[in-house]
């Protein structure tokens, strides 16, 4: 016997019956994204593995330890599958020169890949949404995106289930004042430190703080605050981001003067959506700014903003709070046997798909029994049946499938409006 093929570990099948719930999703998203005036863009899945290292930084865990990459034989080059959407969208704005009229809202959507360990809400093959808003000093823009994702999750039923933290990394200056602050602290406690917080020491000990090393946490938690050394500047620039969103009414975020996020990228304003029900995985939208990134790609200085949610987290999220996100099923199932009715059935398919309801036409024969139980489980809200007698007539019979209503036989004309009806109240 042949063996069979298995799709790569973490890397997961979307299948008919969980799509109408990601379609759902990301018609929810991309309209929220429309709505506050970002634009798409469309960069490709394989990049110049240095767009990564140089963006993300040469000792995050992404670059170290989760980057697919490998050489292309064809010219010696090394490509990475991108394992995130904001240095290709910069490496984009650049290369089309995109900033030459001023500011840009961009968004973007599409699998990402990581080589981790897979678990519930982390796979090596996941997708992403985010937005970039590039050219925007202020923090009006940071409030703008915070209150985005808010009016995210109250379309989608989440906003009793996430909260938000916040926090400031300050200017360069500043976080070179920590950066030897934290050093000298994390070297007091060397027998604490794993391997990687001990590579990590004197490259970069702000992503110690971001450990999930359990022999560390005591330590991280009085390590010195960055707080206490931060830029007046920055410290100002944070204190109008949350008069901004007190005004809008987002008031219960957390000041987490810890957070800290995992790219070297970030300066000043960083935030996370967060949840307890979804385990140790439960941050399902983060970002930040990165005023200093435009420049380190080669471009003249502008600043940025921006953020990315994970779709399998939030489906995960919409599981567990038993959230309804589910696109319309199809309008009608036609069954039809007898002569002439496959013609008539065709039609008639045609004639209700031009006036804008989803149809499914079966096909492979069989008679109306086993075809009306294929029009039950294909989640149709209503089966036309096409018979020899309907054929005569001119006619069809519209049954009901979901709720209440008896089986008619009317025109086409009227089957089509009365489907129409059922859209809203679901029945004849």
């Amino acid at each position: 016997m042949i063996a069979k093929i298995q799709a790569i570990r973490g890397m997961n099948d979307l299948l008919p019956v969980d799509s109408p719930v990601w379609a759902s999703l990301e018609a929810k998203i991309r309209a929220v994204f429309g709505q506050y005036g970002y634009q798409e863009i469309r960069f490709p899945i394989v990049e110049t593995t240095g767009l990564f290292v140089r963006s993300l930084g040469e000792v995050t865990d992404i670059v170290e330890k989760e980057m697919y990459t490998f050489v292309d034989n064809l010219n010696g080059e090394s490509l990475t599958l991108r394992p995130e959407g904001t240095a290709s969208t910069i490496r984009a704005v650049l290369e089309h020169n995109l900033l030459y009229d001023g500011p840009k809202r961009l968004w973007y959507a599409g699998p990402m890949f990581r080589h981790e360990k897979p678990q519930r809400g982390r796979y090596r093959q996941f997708h992403q949404f985010g937005l970039e808003a590039l050219g925007f000093p202020g923090p009006d823009v940071e409030a703008e995106q915070i209150i985005l994702t808010a009016r995210l999750w109250r379309m989608l039923g989440l906003q009793n289930d996430v909260a938000l933290q916040i926090n400031t990394l300050g200017n360069s200056e500043a976080r070179a004042r920590y950066r030897g602050v934290l050093i000298e602290y994390f070297s007091a406690h060397q027998d604490a430190l794993g391997e990687d917080e001990k590579r990590r020491l004197h490259t970069n000990p702000l992503r110690i703080l971001d450990s999930k090393n359990p022999a560390l946490q005591r330590v991280i938690l009085v390590a010195p605050i960055f707080r206490d050394y931060i830029d007046q500047e920055s410290m100002e620039h944070f204190n109008q981001l949350k008069a901004l969103l007190k005004a809008a009414g987002i008031k219960d975020f957390v000041d987490n003067p810890r957070l800290v996020r995992g790219l070297d990228y970030y300066n000043r304003t960083v935030f996370e959506w967060v949840t307890n029900k979804l385990g140790s995985q439960g941050t399902i939208c983060a970002g930040g700014r990165y005023d200093g990134l435009i420049e380190q790609l080669g471009g003249k200085p502008a600043p940025g903003c921006g953020f990315a949610m994970g779709v399998e987290r939030l489906i995960e999220l919409m599981k567990e709070c038993e959230v309804q996100n589910v696109m319309p099923s199809v309008d009608a199932y036609i069954v039809h046997q007898g002569d002439g009715a496959m013609h008539a059935a065709f039609n008639a398919a045609e004639t209700a798909r031009d006036a804008g309801l989803d149809i499914v036409l079966h096909a492979g024969g069989g008679n109306f029994k086993s075809q009306l139980k294929r029009a039950d489980a294909s989640a149709a809200r209503f089966a036309i049946i096409v018979g020899e007698d309907e054929v005569q007539s001119g006619k069809l019979s519209l049954k009901p499938l979901r709720g209440q209503g008896e089986q008619a036989t009317i025109d086409l004309k009227q089957a089509i409006e009365s489907i129409k009806q059922g859209r809203t109240h679901g029945s004849l």
